[in-house]
This record gives structure tokens, C-alpha cells and sequence, in this order.
């Protein structure tokens, strides 16, 4: 399947921008919702729809809250995809990466109501968002890609090394260290957790609130608290362009 993406509107106010993500466009917010399989994989069609959705929620001017299925958030990139090979591996990274920089850069406030696990790119997402609110519970959140064989990519530190502390990002980056959700707070992954039927209306709470703040000073504040780590970003994915990434067994 191509990573093309298409939008299709309900009566309901809600938007498929294609099999694999939902847009529910609401008063002062957004509801952008992942659902892909059981992993509820990064796959170049969740990225497409993940990049229309933002476009869209940009354009509407809205706080985004972006979330996944019951029970996981996200487990990561397409391994299918990641395995094929290096060069199959290099352009999704790219793209995820790449996401990460719009999120990371979105004028709008990102809220993440994290359903469940968040493992790898689902982790990263956490880290490229601007509120993060987590499920109480046994989760496991973090950033699994030495664990599997994957040398971690320069974007990916990036991303880390802009929102851990240093103890953290050595344990979560280098040791492939897992958390569960209130371990997740205290490494940076997660700002809050609430129990599971709380996890939607605290969401919705938070961007209620964030809807208030003065649109052009929060973008503009935004992009000069983050400007070094964007750069950095940037400088990283186009080093990730010229090198190799792939999964060794």
C-alpha cells in the first residue's frame, strides 16, 4: 500500500485522512487518533495521515490532542517496513523524523493522551509533543532500539538529548531502559498519569486550557525556547540522509 493518503468526512464531524488515522475537529481542539493494528505501528501511511492531520489542525487554528488505541499508544515503526531493508528502514526513519520536527515545531500546543504502551518511535512521539498525559498502570514506555539491534539514529538522539535529563538519556538511549507510566514521568516521557476513563476528559481539560493561551505568543515563545534542539534536529535528520540504518538481528 502506498503511503497515499485521502479524506473522507462523516456527518459526525470527524475525518478519516486514511485507514489508519481519524480527525475529530472540535471547538477549541482537535482529536487526532492513530489505529493501526494491534502494535499500532508508525507506518509511512500513519505518518502521511499524521502530517495531513497537523496540516489541517494548522490550519484550523486548534490545540491537537493525539492518541492511539486502548491499551497502546504506539509500539513503534512498521517492522515489516524497518526489516525489508536498509534502505526501507532509512526512509521511514526519515519521515518519522521529519514529523518530529513539525510536531517539536507546530504553532499550536501538541497534547499526547498516551493510551497504553509507548515503545520506540510511539516513545518519541511523547518527546516531540508539548504535554504528555499517560495510563496509570504497567505500561512500558521507552526506547527500545538497542535492544532490537538498531543503532540509534542522530535524529533520535536529538529528540532525546532535548527532553531528558542527561541521567535518563544515557539509561533510555544507550541501555534501552523501559519504564511503566510512573517511571515514565520521572525520565520525561510522560508530564502526568491518570487512570484509564480519565485519560480522554483530562486531555480535554488541558487543551480547553491551552486554547486560552495567546496564540502568536505561545508559537512564537515556542520556537525560541526550542530553536538550538530544532536546528540540531535538523543537522541530525540530514546526517541520518547520508548514513545507514537498519536492524541487525
Amino acid at each position: 500500500m502506498s503511503d497515499a493518503f485521502y479524506v473522507v468526512k462523516n456527518k459526525k464531524n470527524n475525518e478519516l485522512m486514511n485507514e489508519f488515522v481519524t480527525y475529530k475537529s472540535e471547538e477549541n481542539y482537535a482529536i487526532i487518533t492513530i489505529k493501526n493494528g494491534k502494535a499500532n505501528a508508525i507506518s509511512h501511511e500513519v505518518v502521511a495521515g499524521l502530517n495531513l492531520s497537523l496540516d489541517k489542525a494548522k490550519q484550523e487554528n486548534k490545540v491537537v490532542i493525539l492518541t492511539g488505541q486502548k491499551g497502546i499508544f504506539s509500539a513503534g515503526f512498521d517492522l515489516k517496513v524497518m526489516t525489508k531493508s536498509p534502505e526501507a528502514a532509512k526512509e521511514l526513519v526519515s519521515k518519522g523524523s521529519k514529523l518530529s520536527l513539525k510536531m517539536l515545531s507546530f504553532p499550536q500546543p501538541i497534547i499526547i493522551a498516551c493510551s497504553g504502551h509507548a515503545i520506540a518511535k510511539g516513545a518519541f512521539l511523547l518527546l516531540s509533543s508539548d504535554y504528555r498525559i499517560g495510563v496509570a498502570g504497567d505500561f512500558k514506555i521507552g526506547l527500545n532500539e538497542v535492544q532490537i539491534g538498531m543503532t540509534m539514529h542522530n535524529a533520535g538522539i536529538a529528540i532525546a538529548k532535548a527532553r531528558l535529563s542527561e541521567v535518563y538519556l544515557n539509561r533510555s538511549v544507550n541501555n534501552a531502559e523501559i519504564y511503566n507510566s510512573k517511571q515514565a514521568v520521572h525520565a520525561g516521557f510522560l508530564d502526568v498519569i491518570v487512570p484509564e476513563d480519565d485519560l480522554l476528559p483530562t486531555a480535554i481539560k488541558a487543551a480547553e486550557m491551552f486554547s486560552k493561551l495567546n496564540k502568536r505568543a505561545h508559537s512564537e515563545t515556542k520556537l525560541k525556547v526550542r530553536k538550538q534542539h530544532l536546528e540540531h534536529l535538523e543537522k541530525a535528520i540530514a546526517l541520518d540522509l547520508k548514513g545507514n540504518i537498519s536492524i541487525n538481528p
